[in-house]
């Protein structure tokens, strides 16, 4: 029984081991970006290396209906010149175009704010598709900046579990 108590408090000693040496060093003032397609959270961290403490800076959320609200037909159909052959032409996601389009803006933001000096290094944390999104805007002065990136859909959760979240993560 007591081998067995011993065992378990090592067990114990390994996990909180492994967690503190599993965690992020965020430095303080750090600009972090919580962002979706239709949501993004630019929060700071007012914490140091050791402790994250965010806070959020500014908040934005655009109004992106679902596709079908936002078009107006069917696709439209193409027609061969010669012959009766047609084609259907694909679909326009408008819903889709909405949310590259904020992505695209959110990486705009970051630009401005770089440029103005407003922060020296910067996580990302995104969904995979809107990450990529942003990637495709990122500023060279934005890039040199970026820490990490976590490819985690957070925009609807509280701060602490984001804080956890990056805490996980080893940079």
């Amino acid at each position: 029984m007591a081998s067995t108590r011993a065992d378990a408090r090592s067990n114990i000693l390994s996990l909180t081991q492994i967690t503190e040496d599993a965690h992020m060093n965020l430095p303080n003032n750090t600009l972090v970006l919580v962002a979706d397609g239709r949501k993004m959270l630019l929060l700071r961290n007012h914490g140091d290396a050791d402790r994250i403490d965010l806070r959020v800076e500014a908040h934005r959320e655009q109004d992106n209906p679902p596709n079908r609200e936002q078009a107006s037909d069917a696709p439209g159909r193409s027609y061969a010149s010669v012959g009766s052959h047609r084609s259907a032409m694909e679909a326009t996601d408008f819903h889709q175009i909405a949310e590259d389009h904020f992505a695209a803006k959110a990486a705009d933001l970051l630009r401005e704010r770089a440029l103005d000096g407003d922060f020296e290094t910067l996580v990302i944390v995104a969904p995979p598709r809107t990450l990529g999104e942003l990637r495709k805007h990122y500023h060279k002065e934005v890039e040199n900046r970026i820490i990490e990136e976590l490819d985690k859909d957070l925009t609807d959760h509280p701060i602490g579990e984001i804080e956890a979240a990056l805490t996980r993560i080893k940079v």
